[in-house]
């Protein structure tokens, strides 16, 4: 479990004022001195991060965050972070001091965190200190709460037994692509290994759909763009799966039998993450720009972009070949994500591998609220080289 990916892990954030025990919150659950502790108000400043195995309930991520009152300029920045923390959170744990009467801010929080449909579990910190009356806290906020003492270790079971009945089950779907390959299934996996592939490894979501068809019990074959003819040749069979990148989906098109089904891991990974039909209409909409656009290419992870990289050069100048004019493109990285989106007319978010589910339909449902269209690079790529229904066969499921 330790090797678990952080984007396949239940991410809990937990939120809640300054020095109402976060953190010791997080070192009670974890049995460990993960989080820095202190007396002094807003020791924690911006959001951070633990992968670990939270027993019984398996591989997490846990976030800390800000105080929700954290005051001043630096505050003000501090509660942003928090905030963005949201877009990622699976399940949010609120905090109280429950020797503190006003909750206007945790009020606040949870009607926010209410309103994303994010799970919440309320936890009553510090009953070490006073008796909590528990009725006067849900009349101002109406959810259960589970009465802790993080500091003295009290009812951290009744804590983690509330985090197991609140998690929901669907953060992650159960497979890539196990649904859709039978058993004992030749699947052929084309992973080109050009100038942006890692020295010595394969990209995160080539690793994990092999994996997948591995536990689904289907046959994977790899191998390069430049061998595909060759691989082909050698098959008594036909393979009732081909899987590749979407960089070279026209080569591999033009090689592929048109009876043998074809997507790519990008798309695999759209369904797995997102929601597979708003990004599919959201492709369609590239026929509808026009030169000066503005469009808005999202990547999850922030790596050095090289020659040749798809995002920056090699889908601009597809775009722009299928407009027919000069395209205005803007590529943000990482958590970073424009506030104010309205000014695009698409975004191309790439596979998000790096992302959890929640953090990438948190962007799609703020695209759809905008009525603004939204696909990823593999459904776009597709669409350019006018084999999207051909690439979307495999999933019989979906109605396009």
């Amino acid at each position: 479990m330790q090797q678990t990916p952080n984007a396949n892990r239940l991410h809990i954030a937990i939120f809640g004022k300054r020095n109402v025990g976060k953190s010791s919150l997080i070192n009670a659950l974890t049995a460990q001195n993960i989080a820095l502790v202190s007396d002094l108000a807003g020791t924690t400043t911006d959001p951070v991060y633990k992968a670990m195995e939270l027993l019984p309930i398996g591989p997490v991520v846990i976030i800390d965050t800000a105080g929700l009152d954290d005051e001043g300029e630096i505050g003000e920045l501090r509660i942003k972070k928090t905030k963005e923390v949201m877009d990622k959170t699976d399940l949010a744990l609120l905090v109280i001091d429950g020797n503190e009467g006003d909750l206007s801010f945790e009020k606040e929080w949870y009607e926010d965190l209410k309103k994303r449909k994010i799970p919440v579990v309320g936890v009553i910190n510090k009953i070490d200190k006073n008796e909590v009356a528990l009725e006067d806290i849900q009349k101002v906020i109406d959810i259960a709460f589970v009465k802790v003492s993080a500091k003295e270790k009290l009812n951290i079971d009744g804590l983690k037994k509330a985090i197991m009945a609140a998690a929901p089950e669907d953060f992650e779907k159960s497979t890539i692509v196990g649904d859709i390959v039978k058993l004992k299934a030749r699947v052929l996996v084309v992973a080109p290994q050009d100038i942006q592939a890692p020295k010595g490894r394969l990209i995160l979501p080539q690793v994990q759909i092999i994996r997948d068809l591995l536990d689904n019990d289907a046959m994977a074959l790899v191998v390069k763009d430049s061998e595909l003819e060759d691989i082909l040749a050698s098959l008594k069979d036909k393979p009732d799966l081909v899987i590749t990148d979407s960089q070279v989906f026209k080569k591999v098109n033009a090689i592929i039998p048109k009876d043998v089904p074809l997507t790519s891991f990008s798309i695999l990974m759209a369904r797995y993450k997102g929601d597979l039909n708003s990004l599919v209409k959201g492709a369609r909409a590239i026929d509808t720009l026009k030169s000066g656009d503005k469009v808005l290419i999202a990547e999850a992870c922030t790596h050095h972009p090289l020659e040749g990289d798809i995002g920056r050069e090699k889908l601009p100048i597809w775009l722009q070949e299928k407009v027919g004019g000069k395209l205005d493109i803007t590529v943000c990285a990482g958590s970073s994500f424009p506030e104010n989106i309205s000014e695009y007319k698409l975004i191309i978010h790439c596979g998000a591998c790096m992302f959890n589910r929640q953090q990438l339909m948190s962007r799609i449902k703020k695209a759809n609220m905008e009525d603004l269209p939204i696909t990823n690079f593999g459904i776009a790529i597709a669409h350019i080289n006018g084999i999207l229904d051909r690439v979307l066969s495999a999933f019989e499921e979906y109605s396009f």
